[in-house]
């Protein structure tokens, strides 16, 4: 009897064994962004690039500078331009950079707590369906800025914004 409890005991740790080696590689993130705010405004939008090593879903996010946050898709309504939340999260192909930018798909941060100011950061904390979670730092570009880097309307001649 013993025998037979320590074979059904062996048997299961080695079913467990494959289970343990299926977790999944981080996420990776490039040029994470947001455009800076003025006082009274209480959204904002962070932009960055997502590259999964497997297919996978951004399905969660949430940040300490925002009492929300989640990807928005930008829809075109005839002439007008939309967004709404993105039900189901953001798909991410394996292998396949995933850009968020303006104009397009972005992270709405509604809510905000303070406005964002140009050269702090706005930390994220991104839920995957599979990979594990990550802690993001999206840089505070200038009003206006069209990227990381770039220059926002704050840094032409005779423009003050923050």
């Amino acid at each position: 009897m013993i025998k037979y409890r320590l074979a059904v005991a062996l048997a299961a740790a080695a079913f467990a064994v494959p289970a343990v080696a299926q977790q999944h590689d981080p996420v990776a993130v490039q040029n994470a962004w947001a455009r800076a705010t003025v006082p009274g405004v209480h959204t904002a939008a962070v932009y960055l690039t997502l590259t999964s090593p497997s297919a996978d879903r951004l399905v969660g996010i949430s940040t300490p500078a925002a009492s929300t946050a989640a990807v928005h898709q930008t829809i075109m309504d005839g002439t007008i331009m939309r967004m709404r939340p993105l039900a189901g999260g953001l798909a991410l192909p394996a292998g396949q950079p995933v850009t968020l930018k303006p104009g397009g798909d972005h992270i709405m941060l509604e809510g905000l707590k303070a406005p964002l100011k140009r050269g702090e950061t706005v930390t994220l904390h991104l839920t995957f369906a599979s990979a594990p979670p990550l802690d993001v730092q999206a840089k505070v570009e200038g009003p206006g800025a069209s990227g990381p880097g770039m220059p926002g309307m704050s840094s032409m001649p005779g423009m003050e914004m923050d």
